[in-house]
C-alpha cells in the first residue's frame, strides 16, 4: 500500500470560483489584521503549533514572521491589503525573539541553532531587514548564515540549505560577502553528499522528502547553480534523480517515497504511518525534484497525490502535512509540463483547503495564524492557483 486511504478525504465537488476564492483570501487577511495584537501579536487557536515553544510564537513555521512575509507577499501581489504596519511589526516580532526565543537551541540530534530558518531567528531578522532595512540587521543575518554552514543537519528546516536560501534573498543588495556565504555552505554540503547523491539527517537516516531530505538540498544548491560549477550542477541533477528514482516504491503505476532511505522497501515511518505530504513522501519529493527528476517516474508521484484526495481534517489545510502542500506537487507539475490538467488539480486543492479552513474556523472560533501549518498558509496556496505560479513559498525563494 502506497498511502493510507483513512488520512485522506473525499475532494469536495465545489467547482473552481475565482470570486470565492478571492473572497477567501481576503477573509483570513481580514481576520489577522482584526486579532493581531501589536505586542503579544498572534494567538495560537492549535497546541500542535505551540509544541515545545514559548508564546508569543515568532518563527517563520507558525509565528508573527512567517504571517507578516505572507502578508506582505498577498499585499504586493494584490490579493489582499492588510492594515498592519508590517514594518513595526516585523521589528517587534524580532525584539521579542530576542527577548526570550521560542526555542532553545538543541545540541542533540537533529542539532538546532538559533540560525534554523524555520524554527530560529535568521527568518525574524529577515523578515525585519526586508520590511525596515538597516546595515546592523543584514550584519546580524551574515553572522547566521555564516555560523549555520557547519550545522550537522543537513536538511532546510534547521540546517545550511535554509541559510542557504537566506543569503540567495540577500544577493540583490550587491555584496559579495552574500554569494561567499552562499558557497561556503555549498561546499560543505556537497561534500557531505554520501555515494549514492544522499545526505545523512542524524539521528533517523538518509532523509528523501522536501523538509528534511535530498529532494530540497539537491533544489536549493540548484536555485544557486550561477554560484556552482556548471559540471557539478548537471552532476547533481543527475545524482539526486537517479537516488529518488532508486528509492521510490512503485505499485500500479504510482509512486511514493520513505521517509529515510533505509526503510526500503517499506512506506511505514517511525512511528507506524505511511506518509504522503509535502514534509514526508511523495508529494514534496514532487514538488521539490520537479525541475529534474525523470518525468515519467513525476507523473507517477503526482498522481497518486491526486489518487489520495486532499489530507483529511487531522492534517489540515497548510503546507506542511496538508492540502495546500500536496497541491503544490500539482503546481511544480504543471509549471514542468505545462499541462493545464496540473493547474485545475491545484485549483481544486485550493477549493478544498479554504474549505477545510471554515469548517474549521467552525470548530476553533476564529483562523490558524501560521504559515506552515495553517490558514495563512492555505491562502498563500490559493493566490498561487490564481496566479499560475508553480512556486512553493521560501523553498524557492524568499522575495522581498
Amino acid at each position: 500500500m502506497l498511502y493510507r486511504p483513512e488520512a485522506f478525504e473525499r475532494l469536495t465537488d465545489e467547482s473552481w470560483d475565482e470570486r470565492r476564492v478571492r473572497d477567501g483570501i481576503r477573509s483570513i487577511v481580514a481576520e489577522a489584521d482584526e486579532v493581531f495584537d501589536a505586542d503579544a501579536l498572534w494567538p495560537v487557536t492549535d497546541e500542535w503549533d505551540a509544541f515545545e515553544a514559548r508564546t508569543p510564537l515568532t518563527t517563520l513555521y507558525a509565528g508573527a514572521s512567517g504571517i507578516l512575509w505572507t502578508l506582505g507577499n498577498l499585499g504586493r501581489r494584490g490579493h489582499a491589503e492588510t492594515r498592519v504596519d508590517l514594518a513595526s511589526a516585523a521589528v517587534h516580532t524580532l525584539e521579542r525573539w530576542r527577548e526570550e526565543p521560542d526555542f532553545e537551541a538543541r545540541h542533540t540530534p537533529p542539532v538546532r541553532t538559533n540560525a534554523s530558518l524555520y524554527f530560529g531567528e535568521t527568518f525574524p531578522l529577515l523578515v525585519a531587514w526586508q520590511f525596515a532595512s538597516s546595515s546592523h540587521l543584514a550584519d546580524a543575518i551574515y553572522e547566521l548564515v555564516r555560523g549555520n554552514a557547519e550545522n550537522e543537519t543537513n536538511e532546510l528546516m534547521d540546517g545550511s540549505p535554509g541559510t542557504m536560501l537566506v543569503a540567495q534573498a540577500m544577493l540583490p543588495t550587491g555584496e559579495e560577502r552574500w554569494a561567499e556565504a552562499w558557497r561556503a555552505s555549498a561546499d560543505v554540503l556537497v561534500r557531505r553528499r554520501d555515494a549514492e547523491g544522499l545526505w545523512t539527517y542524524r539521528p533517523y537516516g538518509r532523509g528523501l522528502g522536501a523538509a528534511h531530505g535530498a529532494s530540497t538540498n539537491a533544489a536549493v544548491l540548484l536555485q544557486g547553480s550561477e554560484l556552482l560549477d556548471a559540471r557539478l550542477a548537471d552532476e547533481l541533477r543527475r545524482a539526486t534523480a537517479r537516488a529518488l528514482e532508486r528509492t521510490a516504491v512503485l505499485e500500479g503505476g504510482r509512486a511514493n517515497w520513505p521517509m529515510t532511505a533505509e526503510e526500503l522497501p517499506e512506506l511505514v515511518g517511525y512511528d507506524g504511518q505511511i506518509r504522503l505530504q509535502w514534509c514526508h513522501g511523495g508529494a514534496g519529493v514532487v514538488a521539490s525534484a520537479s525541475g529534474y527528476l525523470d518525468e515519467e517516474l513525476l507523473l507517477s508521484g503526482a498522481e497518486l497525490v491526486w489518487e489520495a484526495g486532499p489530507p483529511g481534517m487531522e492534517k489540515g489545510p497548510g503546507i506542511c502535512h496538508g492540502t495546500a502542500g500536496n497541491g503544490y506537487a500539482f503546481l511544480k507539475v504543471f509549471g514542468r509540463t505545462g499541462d493545464e490538467l496540473w493547474l485545475e488539480r491545484a485549483r481544486r486543492f485550493a477549493v478544498h483547503a479554504l474549505g477545510q479552513v471554515e469548517r474549521w474556523r467552525e470548530e476553533r472560533g476564529r483562523y490558524r495564524f501560521s504559515l506552515w501549518s495553517g490558514d495563512i498558509g492555505a491562502a498563500l496556496f490559493a493566490a498561487d492557483c490564481l496566479d499560475a505560479r508553480p512556486i512553493v513559498p521560501i523553498v524557492d525563494g524568499i522575495e522581498a
